[in-house]
């Protein structure tokens, strides 16, 4: 086989390979819009399911998902939270869910947490 042959060949292989993880990269979720989103269209509820972190899956029930497709229940609004967690505190902040731009983020509220809601997050997290 020619070099050219085989240097067409891979970098065809190459591209290919590229456009697969981009696509795969790109259609992920990335903020609150695109989640409640992708799982509103979603065609059932393993695909659904499949949005969430693995060993997460369990905390996303069926009737979870029949509860966000149901047509009798609009989203009210859409909001995103982040949980930071220092030595004794823990942050709750609220950001706009990325609609204004590709990753702009606004923080929108700080708040430090209670005791009894850190704790509870923590047990979560374990």
């Amino acid at each position: 086989m020619p070099l050219k042959s085989r240097l067409i060949t891979s970098i065809m292989v190459f591209v290919v390979l590229i456009s697969v993880g981009y696509y795969l990269h790109l259609y992920k979720p990335k903020n609150s819009v695109d989640l409640y989103q992708s799982m509103s269209f979603a065609e059932d509820f393993e695909e659904a399911q499949s949005l969430m972190l693995e060993g997460y899956e369990a905390n996303f029930k069926e009737e979870d998902f029949e509860y966000i497709n149901g047509t009798s229940t609009p989203a009210n609004s859409i909001s995103q939270f982040t949980l930071f967690e220092y030595d004794e505190k823990s942050y709750l902040i609220m950001t706009s869910p990325g609609t204004q731009g590709i990753r702009k983020l606004k923080v929108l509220a700080v708040e430090e947490l209670p005791t009894e809601i850190r704790d509870y997050f923590l047990r979560l997290s374990q």
